[in-house]
């Protein structure tokens, strides 16, 4: 049998050469004589050792990273096909500090299997929670979900459970299930992992959904910056309908579903649930009044279960294994696991899935390394553009959607930039009003003109211009936003902005008291 050499196909791991990697690792073996099977995979998440190549041993896989073109020739010398010792040895993956600490639900195989191979995905537990919802009628499929407390993973955290019994019950000729893949939040990538390094996955969990509320149509909505999840989910897609996991009769069930890939043209504001679905229709992505609620009145005005990428690829693990399993992991109202994402300014970037109640210190200083440029840190933004600016004295807060909430910040995607001391935080602070202004949609004036008139009261505030009275005034904007915007857009705009006043108020000229 020809040894298995795995290199990542993920975007990220491209970026640092992986195909160039691969190209090397297949010529030097063919000049040596030396038979491999030479496996794409996902990337484990590690990004800081990408690429990361691993080597199928009697004793598991060995892992060698971040390898280069220039070192492959070397890697063979040393023995790389038995795994070999060499300086870029990172020894048996799964004894990997980084990847061994995590808790691996949503996750499990990303970086395992090649992501197209039905057998790969079959062999580490795929399908199974699928074949068990087939057995099951829709409520009990619903049942086990809300049990699982699995909660929405997008950014608001509302009880899936909650959201698929809602369409179980609304009665209509047509139901559907769109998945929101429009992952637009800066220093957020599990969406693109799971659907390039896993997608039957994604697949598995959008049937299930399907199956439980009694919708025969899914919908993938696919930011058109993924080019390589585009091609990925449509071959997945294609694969699986072949082999009767999609279709008229799903695993001759009786029980119908069948998906489609949609590309998004860029929007922002198209994360937000209704506008995503008036982009889905052909029309300008603009915000919908609520009510109705997409639950009962969705897309083409039909019941419609609206969820992201990971909240739907986490179903498959609760139906093969049921909720209480699920149930187990995390704390509080907050179960499970949540895939973080630690970006910006850290030294070990990547993918940690971790159970509820991780502290900020444990994923920045334990897995990430503190920051890349070795200066102390001196906030985190969570949970994207719009989250807030966490400081370091709140940074042994447990990750959990309440607590959180509790101190005027979120949890979001799971996405956790990292910035340094030399940050200025008026300078972000800004940047959350503007970004907010060039997104906004523009249906509603809080959000429309409420973010243009933010960087301009920041700007007076930085320049000393009436500070006291333009610092009630942004706070009375950002009141007026919170409470009156259509949407999250405007209605989290302020998060930012107001944390880093309150926070560090220094880095707008003012002290303490004053922002207040």
């Amino acid at each position: 049998m020809n040894t298995r050499i795995y290199v990542p196909v993920d975007s990220t791991a491209l970026s640092l050469g992986a195909d160039k990697v691969a190209q090397a690792i297949a010529a030097e073996a063919a000049k040596r004589g030396i038979a491999i099977e030479l496996v794409r995979n996902g990337s484990r998440g590690a990004f800081f050792l990408e690429p990361l190549v691993e080597v199928q041993t009697p004793a598991g896989r060995v892992a060698y990273g971040p390898v280069q073109p220039k070192d492959v020739a070397a890697l063979f010398d040393a023995g790389l096909v038995t795994g070999g010792s060499h300086a870029l040895s990172l020894g048996l993956t799964d004894e990997i500090g980084y990847l061994k600490n995590q808790e691996r639900l949503t996750s499990a195989r990303i970086g395992l299997t090649d992501p197209l191979s039905l057998d790969d995905y079959i062999d580490h537990g795929g399908f199974v929670g699928l074949d068990n919802a087939l057995a099951m009628s829709g409520a009990d499929v619903v049942k086990e979900v809300t049990e699982s407390g699995l909660r929405g993973r997008g950014g608001a955290a509302f009880p899936t459970g909650i959201k698929w019994n809602t369409v179980l019950g609304a009665v209509a000729d047509r139901k559907y299930v769109v998945c929101n893949a429009d992952e637009g939040d800066s220093g957020t990538f599990s969406d693109r992992m799971i659907m390039e390094g896993d997608p039957y996955c994604l697949i598995e969990g959008m049937t299930i959904a399907g199956i439980a509320v009694g919708a025969t149509q899914g919908y993938i909505y696919l930011r058109s910056e993924y080019p390589h999840a585009f091609a990925t989910l449509k071959e997945a897609i294609h694969r699986a309908r072949a082999a009767g996991w999609l279709g008229d009769n799903v695993r001759n069930s009786g029980k119908a579903f069948e998906l489609e890939v949609r590309l998004g043209a860029g929007a922002y504001i198209c994360g937000e649930e209704t506008s995503l679905l008036e982009s889905l229709e052909g029309k300008r992505g603009i915000v919908r009044f609520k009510p109705p609620l997409p639950a009962l009145e969705g897309l083409f005005g039909k019941p419609t279960v609206i969820n992201n990428v990971i909240s739907l690829a986490s179903v498959p693990t609760i139906l093969a294994q049921g909720g209480a399993f699920y149930r187990d992991f995390g704390m509080g109202r907050s179960r499970g696991t949540l895939p973080f994402q630690l970006a910006g300014n850290i030294k070990r970037g990547g993918l940690v899935e971790k159970a509820f109640g991780v502290t900020m210190n444990e994923l920045i200083h334990d897995f990430g390394g503190g920051t890349l440029s070795g200066r102390p840190v001196r906030a985190v933004q969570v949970g994207g553009p719009l989250g807030a600016y966490v400081p370091a004295s709140q940074f042994d807060l447990p990750l959990d959607y309440e607590e959180y909430a509790k101190h005027g910040a979120m949890i979001g995607h799971g996405g956790i930039v990292v910035f340094d001391d030399t940050v200025d935080m008026a300078h972000m602070a800004r940047y959350a009003m503007e970004f907010c202004a060039i997104e906004s949609c523009g249906k509603c004036t809080p959000c429309r003109i409420g973010s243009t008139r933010g960087v301009e009261v920041i700007d007076r505030i930085v320049a000393n211009e009436q500070r006291g009275r333009n610092i009630a005034l942004l706070q009375s904007l950002c009141d007026t936003m919170l409470n009156g915007s259509l949407c999250a857009l405007g209605g989290m705009a302020p998060y930012p902005v107001l944390s880093a006043l309150n926070h560090f108020p220094e880095d707008f000229g003012v002290d303490k008291t004053e922002a207040a």
